[in-house]
Order: C-alpha cells, then sequence, then structure tokens
C-alpha cells in the first residue's frame, strides 16, 4: 500500500508539473509572438513607430519612444486610413502595415512579394519623377497604389505599370533603369502607406501635358512639377 501511495503521490506531482510547464511555455511563448507596442509601452518599436508615423504626417509629437496618448490617436489614425482594427494597438498586421518587422513575423513568400514589388514600384518612381521633391517621388508611388485599388485599373501591381499607354517610362524604357536610395524609399514610404497624392489616381506635367483629358480631371495637389487629380 505504501508503495502504489508513493507511486501515485508522484504521478500526480509529476502531473502538475507537466501542467504548470505547459502553461508557462504558452503564456511566454504567446507572448513572444504577438509581442506588440501599446499605449504605456517603451522602446525602440515605440521609437520606429512614432518616426514613421511623423514622417507621414499622422503624428505631431516628440519622437520619445514612449507609447503615450499622442501616439496613440496616430496610431488610431493609421490604421483608420489603412484599412485596418482601429484599436491603437500596434500589434503584428498593424506593423506589417508601417513597414515594421519583427524576426518571429517573417515569411519567406511574402518577402519575396514585397520585395518585388517594391523593387518595381521604385523604378516608377526613378523613372517617372526623380529629380521631383522627395514628397512628390513618394506621391507618383502612391497614385501607383491608389490604381491597383481602384476598380478602373488592374488589380496588380505590375498590370497597371505595364498597362498599355499608361506610363510614359514603360514605353520609353525608362522603366527599366535601376533606381536610387531616394526611389526606393519613396516607394517604402508608399507601400507603408503615406499617400501625399491625397487619394489621386492620375499625375501630369501642366508645362509638357497635350491630352485635353486630363485637364479636365479635379486636381487634389500640386507638387513640384506634377499636377496630382482625381
Amino acid at each position: 500500500m505504501k508503495t502504489k501511495s508513493i507511486k501515485k503521490l508522484l504521478f500526480i506531482i509529476f502531473t502538475i508539473i507537466t501542467i504548470l510547464i505547459a502553461i508557462f511555455y504558452i503564456f511566454f511563448k504567446n507572448n513572444e509572438v504577438e509581442a506588440l507596442s501599446k499605449y504605456g509601452s517603451r522602446g525602440s518599436e515605440v521609437t520606429q513607430i512614432q518616426t514613421k508615423l511623423k514622417r507621414w504626417g499622422y503624428y505631431n509629437g516628440n519622437i520619445d519612444g514612449i507609447f503615450g496618448s499622442q501616439t496613440l490617436e496616430a496610431v488610431k489614425y493609421f490604421q483608420r486610413k489603412n484599412g485596418l482594427t482601429v484599436d491603437g494597438i500596434a500589434g503584428p498586421a498593424t506593423l506589417k502595415a508601417m513597414g515594421i518587422y519583427s524576426s518571429s513575423s517573417s515569411s519567406t513568400g511574402t518577402s519575396s512579394t514585397n520585395s518585388n514589388d517594391l523593387n518595381l514600384l521604385a523604378r516608377v518612381v526613378y523613372a517617372e519623377a526623380r529629380g521631383e521633391p522627395y514628397t512628390g517621388q513618394v506621391a507618383v508611388a502612391a497614385v501607383t497604389l491608389n490604381r491597383v485599388k481602384s476598380s478602373s485599373f488592374p488589380n496588380t501591381l505590375a498590370g497597371v505599370v505595364y498597362q498599355s499607354g499608361a506610363y510614359d517610362a514603360v514605353a520609353d524604357g525608362q522603366i527599366n533603369l535601376t533606381p536610387n536610395s531616394t526611389a526606393k524609399k519613396a516607394a517604402q514610404d508608399a507601400l507603408n502607406g503615406w499617400d501625399p497624392s491625397y487619394g489621386a489616381i492620375y499625375y501630369f506635367n501642366p508645362k509638357t501635358a497635350t491630352n485635353k483629358w486630363i485637364w479636365s480631371r479635379p486636381v487634389t495637389v500640386t507638387i513640384g512639377n506634377h499636377r496630382f487629380c482625381k
């Protein structure tokens, strides 16, 4: 009886320890995978969030690495503008939309696709807008992305770029030039949600435009030599 009791006790202890280890693993593993920044958070990730949101015009506060009320409202504003869940929490989906990736949330297929899109968009920017103000370069990239979202254009980036007659740079071969770092940065900013064109799907240079139809489009903003319109 004594031996059986000891065995039973040891089994119970072993079971309890196993359960506790499982709970501990699940809790901390989930915290690692679902790491996020929210109100009250501090650190380098918050600094990255503030830096990007300030560059894109969502955030006007100090870049101090502290997730306070201004950062909270800026994150909500970004989420609202980009079709994300508006909870003020910089979780995996929001961080991805901002172009902030952790080592635990990378995907080879997605990274490859993102890299291809970034390269093509950067080539559009370089071919169509090199020499323009930086904001104007981002705006050209944003117009290209806005076309992808519009039902009036193809629903892929490559489809939009190579649509017949859509871009002079494709017709004259400049699309094949190697983009510089500024063009790549502008393309990335547009992919991350910055749209200085205010939703435009067309742009043109008033000094060189010969198409009368384009002049009839409602203008959203003029940046450098380009007029952006819907």
